[in-house]
Protein backbone atom coordinates (compact mmCIF):
# COMPACT_ATOMS: atom_id res chain seq x y z
CA UNK A 1 0.00 0.00 0.00
CA UNK A 2 1.35 3.52 -0.98
CA UNK A 3 1.76 5.98 1.47
CA UNK A 4 -0.12 9.02 0.44
CA UNK A 5 2.14 11.39 1.56
CA UNK A 6 4.93 9.91 -0.89
CA UNK A 7 1.93 9.90 -4.04
CA UNK A 8 1.57 13.71 -3.42
CA UNK A 9 5.05 14.49 -3.69
CA UNK A 10 5.47 12.81 -6.47
CA UNK A 11 2.87 14.75 -8.38
CA UNK A 12 4.38 18.05 -7.23
CA UNK A 13 6.96 18.55 -9.72
CA UNK A 14 4.76 17.71 -12.55
CA UNK A 15 1.60 19.70 -11.67
CA UNK A 16 4.24 22.88 -10.39
CA UNK A 17 5.36 22.43 -14.21
CA UNK A 18 1.91 22.19 -15.77
CA UNK A 19 0.74 25.50 -13.61
CA UNK A 20 3.93 27.14 -14.67
CA UNK A 21 2.96 26.61 -18.57
CA UNK A 22 -0.55 27.68 -17.81
CA UNK A 23 0.10 30.75 -15.84
CA UNK A 24 2.92 31.54 -18.30
CA UNK A 25 0.75 31.17 -21.51
CA UNK A 26 -1.81 33.03 -20.17
CA UNK A 27 0.35 36.10 -19.05
CA UNK A 28 2.06 36.63 -22.53
CA UNK A 29 -1.28 36.29 -24.02
CA UNK A 30 -2.28 39.41 -22.17
CA UNK A 31 0.53 40.79 -21.87
CA UNK A 32 0.45 40.64 -25.69
CA UNK A 33 -2.89 42.01 -25.99
CA UNK A 34 -1.57 44.75 -23.54
CA UNK A 35 1.41 45.65 -26.04
CA UNK A 36 -0.55 45.49 -29.00
CA UNK A 37 -2.45 48.30 -27.70
CA UNK A 38 -0.03 50.07 -26.52
CA UNK A 39 1.58 50.21 -29.53
CA UNK A 40 -1.44 51.42 -31.43
CA UNK A 41 -1.89 54.17 -28.85
CA UNK A 42 1.66 55.07 -29.41
CA UNK A 43 1.36 55.63 -32.78
CA UNK A 44 -1.36 57.65 -32.38
CA UNK A 45 -0.13 59.77 -29.82
CA UNK A 46 3.27 59.97 -31.89
CA UNK A 47 2.07 61.71 -35.05
CA UNK A 48 -1.46 62.75 -33.97
CA UNK A 49 -0.20 65.20 -30.26
CA UNK A 50 2.54 67.39 -32.66
CA UNK A 51 -0.94 68.20 -34.49
CA UNK A 52 -2.72 69.60 -31.54
CA UNK A 53 0.29 70.24 -29.10
CA UNK A 54 2.69 72.98 -29.76
CA UNK A 55 6.26 74.46 -27.79
CA UNK A 56 4.86 78.02 -27.34
CA UNK A 57 2.20 79.29 -25.22
CA UNK A 58 -1.09 78.51 -24.80
CA UNK A 59 0.74 74.93 -25.87
CA UNK A 60 -2.64 74.09 -27.79
CA UNK A 61 -3.53 74.82 -31.42
CA UNK A 62 -6.44 76.09 -30.58
CA UNK A 63 -7.01 76.66 -34.34
CA UNK A 64 -7.33 73.11 -35.28
CA UNK A 65 -9.88 72.70 -32.50
CA UNK A 66 -11.91 75.82 -32.91
CA UNK A 67 -11.87 76.93 -36.84
CA UNK A 68 -14.45 75.01 -39.47
CA UNK A 69 -12.56 72.98 -41.94
CA UNK A 70 -11.17 74.03 -45.30
CA UNK A 71 -9.12 72.77 -48.10
CA UNK A 72 -5.85 73.50 -47.68
CA UNK A 73 -3.90 75.11 -50.39
CA UNK A 74 0.38 74.67 -50.57
CA UNK A 75 2.14 76.31 -52.95
CA UNK A 76 5.42 78.37 -53.54
CA UNK A 77 5.62 82.03 -53.81
CA UNK A 78 7.89 84.17 -56.17
CA UNK A 79 10.72 84.31 -53.34
CA UNK A 80 10.20 80.21 -52.94
CA UNK A 81 8.78 80.31 -49.37
CA UNK A 82 6.47 77.61 -49.31
CA UNK A 83 3.05 78.56 -47.76
CA UNK A 84 0.14 75.97 -46.20
CA UNK A 85 -2.73 78.10 -46.10
CA UNK A 86 -6.77 77.16 -45.87
CA UNK A 87 -8.83 78.27 -48.18
CA UNK A 88 -10.60 81.25 -46.36
CA UNK A 89 -7.12 82.21 -45.61
CA UNK A 90 -5.69 81.94 -49.71
CA UNK A 91 -8.44 84.23 -50.22
CA UNK A 92 -7.40 86.69 -48.46
CA UNK A 93 -3.63 86.14 -49.51
CA UNK A 94 -4.46 86.10 -53.10
CA UNK A 95 -6.27 89.66 -52.71
CA UNK A 96 -3.32 91.34 -50.65
CA UNK A 97 -0.93 89.85 -53.34
CA UNK A 98 -2.37 90.31 -56.81
CA UNK A 99 0.80 91.04 -58.59
CA UNK A 100 3.01 88.25 -56.83
CA UNK A 101 3.45 84.85 -58.68
CA UNK A 102 1.88 81.56 -57.42
CA UNK A 103 3.84 78.44 -58.19
CA UNK A 104 2.94 74.69 -57.45
CA UNK A 105 -0.19 74.86 -56.08
CA UNK A 106 -1.45 72.18 -54.62
CA UNK A 107 -4.97 71.34 -52.74
CA UNK A 108 -5.98 69.15 -50.45
CA UNK A 109 -9.46 68.89 -49.29
CA UNK A 110 -10.40 68.69 -45.84
CA UNK A 111 -7.21 68.88 -44.45
CA UNK A 112 -6.76 72.62 -44.10
CA UNK A 113 -8.70 74.45 -40.92
CA UNK A 114 -9.77 73.25 -37.76
CA UNK A 115 -12.33 70.15 -36.75
CA UNK A 116 -14.78 72.20 -34.77
CA UNK A 117 -17.74 70.93 -37.17
CA UNK A 118 -16.89 67.01 -36.87
CA UNK A 119 -16.57 67.60 -32.49
CA UNK A 120 -19.78 69.40 -32.56
CA UNK A 121 -21.55 66.66 -34.64
CA UNK A 122 -19.68 63.77 -32.54
CA UNK A 123 -20.66 65.09 -29.30
CA UNK A 124 -24.70 65.77 -30.43
CA UNK A 125 -24.53 62.68 -31.56
CA UNK A 126 -23.50 60.61 -28.87
CA UNK A 127 -25.46 63.09 -26.28
CA UNK A 128 -28.68 62.37 -28.54
CA UNK A 129 -28.37 58.80 -28.84
CA UNK A 130 -27.45 57.87 -24.97
CA UNK A 131 -30.50 59.79 -24.21
CA UNK A 132 -32.77 58.24 -26.25
CA UNK A 133 -30.74 54.56 -25.88
CA UNK A 134 -31.30 54.96 -22.09
CA UNK A 135 -35.01 56.61 -21.75
CA UNK A 136 -36.40 53.52 -24.03
CA UNK A 137 -33.53 50.69 -22.35
CA UNK A 138 -34.27 51.77 -19.19
CA UNK A 139 -38.19 51.86 -19.97
CA UNK A 140 -37.69 48.41 -21.39
CA UNK A 141 -35.51 46.92 -18.54
CA UNK A 142 -38.16 47.79 -15.85
CA UNK A 143 -40.66 46.45 -17.83
CA UNK A 144 -38.89 42.95 -18.32
CA UNK A 145 -37.88 42.74 -14.63
CA UNK A 146 -40.36 44.35 -12.56
CA UNK A 147 -43.91 43.65 -14.35
CA UNK A 148 -43.44 40.81 -16.78
CA UNK A 149 -44.38 37.60 -15.42
CA UNK A 150 -41.65 34.91 -16.98
CA UNK A 151 -42.85 32.92 -19.73
CA UNK A 152 -41.47 31.70 -22.91
CA UNK A 153 -42.76 34.81 -24.98
CA UNK A 154 -40.51 36.58 -22.60
CA UNK A 155 -37.76 34.58 -22.54
CA UNK A 156 -38.12 34.73 -26.56
CA UNK A 157 -37.76 38.74 -26.24
CA UNK A 158 -35.06 38.44 -24.02
CA UNK A 159 -33.13 36.12 -26.79
CA UNK A 160 -34.22 38.20 -29.68
CA UNK A 161 -32.37 41.16 -27.52
CA UNK A 162 -29.27 38.98 -26.73
CA UNK A 163 -29.41 38.33 -30.71
CA UNK A 164 -29.44 42.28 -31.18
CA UNK A 165 -25.83 42.89 -30.00
CA UNK A 166 -24.38 40.89 -32.70
CA UNK A 167 -26.01 42.33 -35.75
CA UNK A 168 -23.18 44.34 -37.84
CA UNK A 169 -23.67 48.35 -38.13
CA UNK A 170 -23.87 48.55 -41.31
CA UNK A 171 -27.44 46.49 -40.83
CA UNK A 172 -28.25 49.00 -38.44
CA UNK A 173 -26.98 52.28 -41.19
CA UNK A 174 -29.44 50.22 -43.54
CA UNK A 175 -32.13 49.96 -40.97
CA UNK A 176 -32.45 53.38 -40.55
CA UNK A 177 -31.78 54.66 -43.80
CA UNK A 178 -34.80 52.48 -44.79
CA UNK A 179 -37.01 53.54 -41.06
CA UNK A 180 -35.86 56.56 -39.99
CA UNK A 181 -34.74 58.50 -43.00
CA UNK A 182 -37.27 57.21 -45.57
CA UNK A 183 -40.41 56.06 -44.05
CA UNK A 184 -41.07 57.02 -40.54
CA UNK A 185 -44.47 59.22 -39.87
CA UNK A 186 -44.44 63.19 -39.83
CA UNK A 187 -46.86 65.58 -39.44
CA UNK A 188 -47.18 68.03 -41.96
CA UNK A 189 -49.00 70.65 -44.40
CA UNK A 190 -47.07 69.54 -47.32
CA UNK A 191 -45.82 66.11 -47.72
CA UNK A 192 -43.68 64.96 -49.94
CA UNK A 193 -43.59 62.86 -53.55
CA UNK A 194 -42.10 60.04 -52.13
CA UNK A 195 -43.85 59.61 -49.64
CA UNK A 196 -45.26 56.10 -48.59
CA UNK A 197 -48.46 56.69 -47.32
CA UNK A 198 -50.55 60.17 -46.41
CA UNK A 199 -53.79 60.03 -43.22
CA UNK A 200 -55.71 63.32 -43.68
CA UNK A 201 -55.88 64.62 -39.59
CA UNK A 202 -59.28 66.03 -38.93
CA UNK A 203 -58.32 69.62 -38.46
CA UNK A 204 -56.84 71.69 -41.39
CA UNK A 205 -54.92 70.51 -43.91
CA UNK A 206 -52.97 68.41 -41.70
CA UNK A 207 -51.84 64.88 -42.76
CA UNK A 208 -49.65 62.45 -41.30
CA UNK A 209 -47.01 61.39 -43.92
CA UNK A 210 -45.10 58.66 -44.42
CA UNK A 211 -42.22 60.15 -45.69
CA UNK A 212 -38.43 60.35 -42.90
CA UNK A 213 -36.64 62.79 -41.47
CA UNK A 214 -34.46 62.71 -44.11
CA UNK A 215 -30.51 62.73 -43.46
CA UNK A 216 -30.45 64.58 -40.32
CA UNK A 217 -29.09 64.62 -36.79
CA UNK A 218 -32.26 62.80 -35.21
CA UNK A 219 -31.94 60.46 -38.07
CA UNK A 220 -28.69 59.34 -36.62
CA UNK A 221 -29.09 59.56 -33.20
CA UNK A 222 -32.41 57.19 -33.47
CA UNK A 223 -30.02 54.73 -35.31
CA UNK A 224 -27.57 54.97 -32.86
CA UNK A 225 -29.62 53.84 -30.35
CA UNK A 226 -31.20 51.25 -31.82
CA UNK A 227 -28.12 49.97 -32.14
CA UNK A 228 -26.88 50.17 -28.26
CA UNK A 229 -30.17 49.28 -27.03
CA UNK A 230 -29.36 45.77 -26.38
CA UNK A 231 -26.69 46.57 -24.16
CA UNK A 232 -29.06 49.30 -22.04
CA UNK A 233 -31.35 46.95 -22.02
CA UNK A 234 -29.59 44.09 -21.05
CA UNK A 235 -27.15 46.15 -18.21
CA UNK A 236 -30.11 47.84 -16.76
CA UNK A 237 -31.95 44.56 -15.86
CA UNK A 238 -29.40 43.06 -14.78
CA UNK A 239 -28.82 46.11 -12.01
CA UNK A 240 -32.32 45.69 -11.44
CA UNK A 241 -32.56 42.41 -10.58
CA UNK A 242 -28.94 43.54 -8.22
CA UNK A 243 -31.28 45.40 -5.75
CA UNK A 244 -32.11 42.95 -3.13
CA UNK A 245 -35.60 42.00 -3.16
CA UNK A 246 -36.12 42.95 0.80
CA UNK A 247 -36.13 46.58 -0.72
CA UNK A 248 -39.35 45.73 -2.82
CA UNK A 249 -41.09 43.58 -0.28
CA UNK A 250 -40.25 46.65 2.75
CA UNK A 251 -41.67 48.87 0.45
CA UNK A 252 -44.78 47.20 -0.59
CA UNK A 253 -45.51 46.06 3.14
CA UNK A 254 -45.81 50.25 3.68
CA UNK A 255 -48.52 50.55 1.37
CA UNK A 256 -46.28 51.85 -1.53
CA UNK A 257 -47.55 50.80 -5.11
CA UNK A 258 -45.46 49.05 -7.77
CA UNK A 259 -44.17 52.61 -9.44
CA UNK A 260 -43.62 54.05 -6.11
CA UNK A 261 -41.40 51.13 -5.04
CA UNK A 262 -39.22 50.89 -8.18
CA UNK A 263 -38.96 55.17 -8.18
CA UNK A 264 -38.35 55.46 -4.82
CA UNK A 265 -36.49 51.64 -3.58
CA UNK A 266 -34.94 50.07 -6.98
CA UNK A 267 -33.79 53.28 -8.82
CA UNK A 268 -31.60 54.99 -7.57
CA UNK A 269 -29.91 52.07 -5.83
CA UNK A 270 -29.54 50.48 -9.50
CA UNK A 271 -28.16 54.25 -11.24
CA UNK A 272 -24.55 52.68 -11.24
CA UNK A 273 -25.01 49.96 -12.58
CA UNK A 274 -27.52 51.53 -15.34
CA UNK A 275 -24.50 54.50 -15.90
CA UNK A 276 -21.86 51.49 -16.41
CA UNK A 277 -24.40 50.24 -19.25
CA UNK A 278 -24.41 53.69 -20.71
CA UNK A 279 -20.29 53.95 -20.27
CA UNK A 280 -19.59 50.90 -22.24
CA UNK A 281 -22.09 52.20 -24.84
CA UNK A 282 -20.48 55.80 -25.38
CA UNK A 283 -17.40 54.26 -27.14
CA UNK A 284 -19.15 52.59 -29.73
CA UNK A 285 -21.89 55.33 -30.16
CA UNK A 286 -19.08 57.85 -30.76
CA UNK A 287 -17.03 55.57 -33.39
CA UNK A 288 -19.51 54.36 -35.57
CA UNK A 289 -19.30 55.50 -39.18
CA UNK A 290 -21.47 53.11 -41.34
CA UNK A 291 -24.83 53.95 -39.48
CA UNK A 292 -24.36 57.89 -39.52
CA UNK A 293 -22.92 57.66 -43.04
CA UNK A 294 -26.41 56.40 -44.16
CA UNK A 295 -28.53 58.49 -41.34
CA UNK A 296 -26.98 62.05 -40.69
CA UNK A 297 -23.09 63.20 -41.79
CA UNK A 298 -21.45 64.72 -44.38
CA UNK A 299 -18.29 65.14 -45.24
CA UNK A 300 -18.24 69.02 -45.43
CA UNK A 301 -20.41 71.52 -44.18
CA UNK A 302 -20.24 75.02 -44.22
CA UNK A 303 -21.96 76.14 -40.42
CA UNK A 304 -22.22 74.57 -37.08
CA UNK A 305 -25.59 72.19 -36.98
CA UNK A 306 -27.11 74.93 -34.50
CA UNK A 307 -25.78 77.98 -36.78
CA UNK A 308 -28.16 80.31 -39.66
CA UNK A 309 -31.55 78.71 -37.95
CA UNK A 310 -34.56 80.02 -37.38
CA UNK A 311 -35.84 77.82 -34.26
CA UNK A 312 -33.45 76.25 -32.19
CA UNK A 313 -34.92 72.67 -32.79
CA UNK A 314 -34.37 72.81 -36.30
CA UNK A 315 -31.18 71.50 -35.37
CA UNK A 316 -32.48 68.16 -34.97
CA UNK A 317 -33.50 68.29 -38.73
CA UNK A 318 -29.73 69.39 -39.73
CA UNK A 319 -27.35 67.18 -41.40
CA UNK A 320 -24.25 67.28 -39.12
CA UNK A 321 -20.46 66.53 -39.36
CA UNK A 322 -18.76 63.46 -37.13
CA UNK A 323 -15.10 62.60 -36.42
CA UNK A 324 -15.66 59.21 -37.66
CA UNK A 325 -17.04 60.28 -40.90
CA UNK A 326 -14.29 62.75 -41.70
CA UNK A 327 -11.52 60.62 -40.47
CA UNK A 328 -12.56 57.82 -43.19
CA UNK A 329 -13.02 60.43 -45.19
CA UNK A 330 -9.59 61.63 -45.07
CA UNK A 331 -8.14 57.65 -45.05
CA UNK A 332 -10.15 56.44 -47.81
CA UNK A 333 -11.53 59.37 -50.04
CA UNK A 334 -8.65 61.65 -50.60
CA UNK A 335 -4.87 60.64 -51.96
CA UNK A 336 -2.79 60.52 -49.32
CA UNK A 337 -0.02 62.73 -48.51
CA UNK A 338 1.50 64.41 -45.72
CA UNK A 339 -0.92 67.40 -45.46
CA UNK A 340 -3.68 64.44 -44.63
CA UNK A 341 -2.22 62.32 -42.66
CA UNK A 342 -1.57 65.15 -40.51
CA UNK A 343 -4.82 66.25 -40.49
CA UNK A 344 -6.21 62.29 -40.28
CA UNK A 345 -3.38 61.47 -37.22
CA UNK A 346 -5.05 65.04 -35.24
CA UNK A 347 -8.08 64.12 -36.17
CA UNK A 348 -7.47 60.58 -34.79
CA UNK A 349 -6.13 61.60 -31.43
CA UNK A 350 -8.47 64.22 -30.73
CA UNK A 351 -11.12 61.51 -31.17
CA UNK A 352 -9.14 59.45 -28.94
CA UNK A 353 -9.45 62.44 -26.06
CA UNK A 354 -12.72 63.04 -26.16
CA UNK A 355 -14.38 59.47 -25.66
CA UNK A 356 -12.09 59.00 -23.28
CA UNK A 357 -13.19 62.34 -21.80
CA UNK A 358 -17.03 61.42 -22.05
CA UNK A 359 -16.30 57.31 -20.56
CA UNK A 360 -13.82 59.32 -17.63
CA UNK A 361 -17.39 61.89 -17.09
CA UNK A 362 -19.21 58.67 -16.67
CA UNK A 363 -17.17 56.76 -14.32
CA UNK A 364 -16.72 60.08 -12.41
CA UNK A 365 -20.52 59.91 -12.03
CA UNK A 366 -20.92 56.57 -10.98
CA UNK A 367 -18.55 56.51 -8.40
CA UNK A 368 -20.13 59.73 -7.18
CA UNK A 369 -23.54 57.38 -7.07
CA UNK A 370 -22.26 54.43 -5.62
CA UNK A 371 -20.71 56.33 -3.02
CA UNK A 372 -23.85 57.93 -1.38
CA UNK A 373 -25.94 54.78 -2.13
CA UNK A 374 -25.18 52.42 0.63
CA UNK A 375 -27.73 49.39 1.52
Amino acid sequence: MHNPESLIRKGLPKGHLKDFVVKSVLGLTTYAVVLVALLLFGKIVKDGAPVLFKAEAPFVDLGFLLDKNETLHVFYDAEGVRHQLPAAAYSEYVKTHEDSPIYNEQTFSYSGGGIVGPIAGTVLLTLGSIILALFFGVSAAIYLSEYAKQSPFIHAVRLAILNLAGVPSIVFGLFGFAVFVLAVPVITRAPLDRSLLTVPLLFGDWVVSFQGWNSSLIAGCATLACMILPVVITASEESLKAVPQGFRDAALAMGATRWQTIRKCVLPFSLPGILTSSLLAVGRVAGETAPIMFTAAVAAKDDLPWEALANPFDVLSSQVQALPYHIYTLAARIPASEFTQRAQYGSVFVFLLLVASLSFGSMILRARLRARLKW
